[in-house]
């Protein structure tokens, strides 16, 4: 107990040392601030789950880790379950692609025979009395040859007609089987990663069971200080992680803002920007160009950058994902142009911007916090408690009206991140 007391007191003391160096902390000394962190956020997790098993009365540590591993074999179940599906999914789309291919070449070769036989005609009405006379030394074979001629023409349009249908309805099949694996893929993540928390639970648990023998309150002390410690190092190292020129306290100022303007809590605010990107660092490496909708999107996009008098070319949005989805989404809120269009005026109101851009960071907290008020709206019908109408909300954020394939991926993964914001806010302002 002795020595894990020294060897926190050095934890902290390396530190409070970084945070006196980290004006000058150059690329090299990001990276070691980040283990540091990285290293504290580990100690506390160990702390708290050896003040956990002391606040526990009468429950025992091995019904527990059988527990773990119940909800272990149950993921391993799931995930097999998921890479059927991905692999069904993957077998749909190649044969969808090879139909398409099918379906293209039969429209060309339709098309074709078309033509041909639409000049044939023409050629036919440019010929004089005499000329089909000679073709045909009886008009009535003239009559017939051209009644089946116009027969075949109708046939070839209905067939060109109907095949052009066909390969609509496949290109918009190709759509919804690239969404049903983008949806699973995203569950497989989720879960591989759920099931690696479980395994590092478990592997905690198994050794505090063998090697634990401290005090609720000693651990208690030791975790406060060391909260402490982190916090403020997450705060002075925000700007290099991904509020840009943004300290911590200024980013967590735009996320009050919009809080007193919407209700929305300004930790769940922050945990969406960080996680979509990370709070205006990774903004999409893609030009408008290529990634947008050429007829939803890049009309409404060129009007918002003229207005703001932007030039296009100098922004980047995010990229089409590889099932070959847009992307388009801009700035640190990650709007598509469509859906920014629909609360310009709303941020408008609250910020002051004329027009508002989803560039400025004012802006972008601010169009965050409404999406989030305007989806709690429905989800508050469904759920009572307020972490679990956050949670839902989030995943609407994230996926629109497939937020509940989202709910325990995105929108919990968001609603733990805001959970930890909160308590390094509670924390800095204590």
């Amino acid at each position: 107990m002795r020595s894990l007391c020294i060897f926190s007191v050095v934890l902290l003391a390396i530190g409070y040392w970084l945070l006196v160096h980290i004006v000058a902390a150059s690329s090299e000394e990001r990276q070691a601030l980040e283990q540091q962190l990285a290293a504290l956020e580990t100690q506390m997790q160990q702390y708290e789950a050896t003040i956990d098993e002391y606040r526990k009365q009468g429950k025992s540590l091995r019904g527990e880790i059988k527990n773990l591993e119940a909800k272990i074999a149950k993921i391993n179940l799931q995930v097999k379950a998921i890479n059927v599906t991905l692999a069904k999914l993957d077998k749909e789309i190649n044969e969808n692609k090879n139909q398409i291919q099918v379906t293209e070449d039969d429209l060309t070769l339709n098309k074709s025979a078309l033509t041909k036989l639409i000049r044939y005609l023409y050629e036919q009405s440019r010929a004089g009395l005499v000329e089909v006379l000679l073709k045909n030394p009886k008009l009535s074979d003239f009559f017939t040859s051209l009644t089946n001629t116009l027969a075949i023409q109708d046939s070839l349009a209905t067939t060109v007609a109907r095949v052009t249908q066909l390969r609509d309805r496949l290109l918009g099949e190709k759509e919804q089987l690239a969404e049903k694996r983008e949806d699973a893929a995203a569950l497989k993540s989720y879960q591989d990663a759920q099931k690696r928390s479980l395994q590092t639970v478990k592997t905690e648990k198994n050794k505090l069971l063998t090697e634990t023998k401290g005090r609720e309150s000693t651990y208690q002390e030791i975790l406060k200080l060391t909260r402490k410690t982190a916090a403020q190092i997450r705060s002075r190292i925000f700007e290099l992680l991904g509020g840009g020129q943004m300290s911590f306290e200024e980013a967590y100022q735009f996320a009050k803002f919009a809080e007193q303007a919407t209700g929305v809590r300004a930790s769940l605010i922050l945990a969406v920007l960080e996680k979509e990107s990370l709070l205006g660092q990774n903004v999409g490496r893609c030009s408008y160009k290529t990634a947008m909708p050429p007829t939803r999107d890049l009309p409404i996009f060129l009007a918002l950058v003229q207005g703001l008098g932007i030039n296009p070319e100098t922004v980047t949005v995010s990229c089409p994902n590889r099932d070959g989805l847009y992307g388009g989404a801009m700035g640190p809120a990650q709007f598509i142009p469509s859906t920014w269009n629909l609360y310009t005026a709303k941020v408008a109101e609250i910020t002051g911007s004329n027009p508002p851009s989803p560039w400025r960071n004012g802006d972008a907290f601010a169009a965050t916090a409404l999406y989030l008020k305007d989806s709690m709206k429905g989800c508050d019908s469904v759920y009572s408690r307020q972490i679990d109408t956050e949670r839902c909300a989030a995943a609407k954020y994230y996926s629109g009206a497939r937020w509940r394939r989202h709910l325990w991926g995105y929108g919990d993964r968001v609603i733990n991140r805001a959970q930890q914001l909160q308590s390094d806010i509670d924390t800095l302002n204590s």
